[in-house]
């Protein structure tokens, strides 16, 4: 394991037995407080899952959606679980399309809400690989939102956008860092699911509720049915490794097309080179610039990561300048968290609201805010992934997990980040798998992004051929030098702050030789990588 010296302002945490990563310290040890107590990692997931639904709402909760990966046994493939939410029994293209809507709205229209699958989600993952009782894993989630949590510097911007939200009434739009706030609401919630299951919360109030909100947009066979399927994980192999996502709907495709084509371009061994964010960026271009085409709940994965489909597009980047789109070649708030337990079971989850508090409406018997992924359907009739009844949209949610060529767990890593997800993701596996960098150095050193003209964070890829790339302060390419270069190589180039929220909260647990390494982001704030 590499131990140089990090060139960031904070260091890897080490343990020796298990270890938690998430965007909340209140969260990590929660995981960590399972695992000590003979939990298993997926116990300790779905604890610091349930934290972050009480504690980060203004990211992720139990009105959104959820995806993870499970590195159970060395040598077999990853459980991948897919618990994003399908559109209900009344989704109605043709009735969008008279409005003259050509796009799905992303505030305020409840035909942007599929049903949300994180509790789902939950339950599936705990039933399969969970050890601990679900009352003792959603304990610390209940005692938070019953007794109450200090609101995040991050969270307290976030309620600035709650003025005139119905049943928002937990937040004030004036709270500031440090507010103790009570969720006597989703502390109800969260007791319905330990008492009764899922059931208690689809088909009791929660479902009601939605039902009641939806107008004929749900029906209650919609919300009888799981959003949570077990499906088969993706994988590619990169720098000496198989790097695994899960499949479409997700996005995760492209980090593994990016990874494949990176891999097999000579990049630089100092990552300060401008020509190292080039060819990564330049990587991540040539894998994504199609995605509002290929990705729909129907894509055959697979086909989307082959070879003969790839190398076109390795073939077509340059050292010396931007390549063309196509030549060769026939879209949030989020949250991530990372487990690994003492056995060596791996848990990757990813959570998220889609667009900050979501779609802007709250449920009003729990007060829980609904996401609004459903942003990502298409109402061009015939598309493939065009709104419908039970369909689900594609996803920007797309964890990953590293295994070694023996099959053993190498690492857990995940971001947040909207349509940057994939591609912040591909500079921590460069840094970590192709240049053996430690993971506060993979985590923490600056990056780049590519950014639209529309400001959602879902929009990247509506005309990628009329892309900025986006540098953030710290790194070493945001010099006049650094932007100068990558201006000759033909890029638009902007910058950002140093730190900045919009380059994702990214997470990482690396294991190696009995001892476990861990970072979490420092642009989260109050981050935690939490171990024993």
């Amino acid at each position: 394991m590499s131990r140089s010296r990090p060139q960031v302002p904070f260091a890897t945490r080490y343990a020796r037995s298990g270890m938690v990563c998430s965007v909340d310290y209140l969260a990590s040890e929660a995981g960590v407080s399972l695992l000590r107590a003979g939990g298993s990692a997926a116990d300790a997931a779905v604890a610091a899952s349930a934290v972050l639904a009480v504690t980060t709402q203004h990211m992720c909760g139990m009105g959104g959606d959820l995806w993870a990966l499970v590195h159970h046994a060395d040598g077999e493939a990853p459980a991948a679980l897919n618990a994003s939410g399908r559109a209900g029994s009344g989704a109605d293209p043709d009735g969008l399309r008279a409005e003259g809507r050509t796009r799905m709205r992303f505030r305020s229209d409840i035909r942007s809400v599929p049903v949300p699958g994180c509790v789902d989600g939950w339950v599936s993952l705990h039933e399969r690989f969970g050890r601990a009782p679900l009352a003792k894993v959603l304990a610390p989630a209940i005692d938070l939102a019953s007794g109450g949590f200090p609101l995040s510097p991050h969270g307290a911007a976030a309620t600035s956008l709650l003025d005139g939200i119905a049943n928002s009434k937990d937040y004030s739009p004036q709270s500031q860092p440090g507010d103790l706030i009570t969720r006597s609401g989703v502390a109800t919630a969260l007791r319905e699911i330990t008492d009764g299951g899922r059931e208690a919360y689809y088909e009791g109030d929660f479902g009601r509720d939605l039902i009641e909100l939806g107008c004929g947009e749900y029906t209650a066979a919609d919300l009888a049915r799981s959003q949570a399927d077990w499906v088969r994980a993706l994988s590619t192999q990169a720098w000496d490794h198989s790097v695994w996502t899960v499949p479409p709907n997700s996005q995760g495709y492209l980090t593994l097309a990016g990874a494949w084509i990176a891999a097999g371009l000579d990049l630089p061994t100092d990552p300060d080179d401008p020509l190292f964010a080039h060819l990564l960026a330049e990587a991540a271009k040539q894998a994504g610039w199609d995605r509002p085409a290929v990705l729909s709940d129907t894509a055959d994965g697979a086909a989307l990561i082959a070879p003969d489909r790839l190398a076109p597009r390795r073939a077509a980047i340059s050292p010396t300048a931007v390549a063309p789109l196509g030549a060769g070649t026939g879209t949030g708030d989020t949250m991530y968290l990372a487990a690994v337990d003492a056995d060596r079971m791996g848990v990757s989850l990813i959570q998220s609201n889609a667009g900050g508090w979501g779609v802007g409406l709250w449920t009003p018997a729990h007060r829980i805010s609904l996401h609004n992924r459903g942003v990502g359907f298409n109402l061009t009739e015939g598309h493939p992934a065009e709104y419908g009844p039970g369909r689900r949209p594609p996803h920007t949610l797309a964890p990953a997990l590293v295994q070694r060529a023996d099959g053993s767990l190498r690492s857990v890593v995940g971001t947040m980040g909207g349509d940057a997800q994939p591609q912040v993701l591909l500079q921590v596996l460069a840094r970590s798998l192709c240049l053996g960098s430690e993971p506060a150095a993979s985590i923490g050193s600056g990056r780049w992004r590519w950014g639209a003209a529309e400001g959602t964070g879902f929009d990247t890829w509506a005309d990628p051929g009329n892309l900025e790339l986006r540098i953030e302060g710290h790194a070493a390419w945001a010099s006049a030098v650094g932007v100068s270069e990558l201006g000759r190589r033909g890029h638009r180039v902007g910058t950002d702050g140093p730190h900045d929220n919009s380059y994702g909260h990214a997470h990482l647990i690396e294991v190696h030789d009995g001892v476990l390494a861990g970072a979490s982001d420092p642009r989260a704030l109050i981050g935690s990588t939490a171990g024993y």
